[in-house]
């Protein structure tokens, strides 16, 4: 009988579904599908792989700044956020960055910056999804000031190549390595005392 999932997952399963529910209704509404707008070439996973390098030398430059407002920021998301993924295998935290990617991008890149676009300006629509994107993310107001920053690459992403899959990848990897080197970092910290799972 396989390991049940740690406590997260299925947290982060309904709250990502629920984001991708969303889009896909929203889409549908306003006549613009979010998953019309993933083209699955293997130029565009390439591109995917390579453009997940800024943010993951970003996150690495973060971790080793004495800024206070960086130093503030990973104390708190280690005493608050990470706890909540320890008990999870390295599946479960791919399952969890892949469902993040799909469901998020869909909702911010692929509905509400798409139709924004096309109403509006690009460029407006690239802010606008951008700093709500940093908006649902609002742990600190560093923390929320970052996810604006990443939304705003991402959303140039996916709009300079029309391929939502681009951000999907980039998405979904950078929360996958960040998760285990922070996951890894609190387990090296916390070796005698192993987090609870369901059972």
């Amino acid at each position: 009988m396989p390991p049940p999932f740690c406590n997260i997952v299925w947290p982060a399963i309904i709250f990502e579904g629920a984001l991708l529910a969303l889009a896909c209704g929203l889409g549908w509404l306003l006549d613009y599908p979010p998953f019309e707008q993933i083209h699955l070439r293997w130029q565009a996973v390439a591109r995917g792989l390579v453009a997940t390098c800024l943010p993951l030398l970003a996150l690495l430059w973060c971790i080793r700044s004495q800024w206070g407002p960086f130093h503030r920021l990973l104390r708190e998301v280690e005493e608050t956020l990470v706890p909540l993924f320890a008990g999870c295998s390295d599946f479960e935290l791919a399952l969890i960055s892949i469902l993040a990617g799909f469901g998020e991008e869909a909702l911010f890149r692929g509905v509400i910056q798409t139709t924004l676009a096309n109403l509006f300006n690009p460029w407006l629509a690239l802010a606008v999804a951008s700093t709500l994107f940093g908006l649902a993310h609002f742990i600190t107001p560093t923390y929320a000031a970052l996810a604006s920053l990443i939304g705003l690459y991402l959303g140039w992403l996916s709009m300079v190549y029309n391929n939502l899959l681009l951000a999907i990848i980039v998405h979904a990897l950078y929360d996958f390595v960040a998760l285990m080197y922070l996951v890894r970092k609190y387990k090296a910290r916390h070796e005698d005392e192993p987090p609870p799972r369901l059972g």
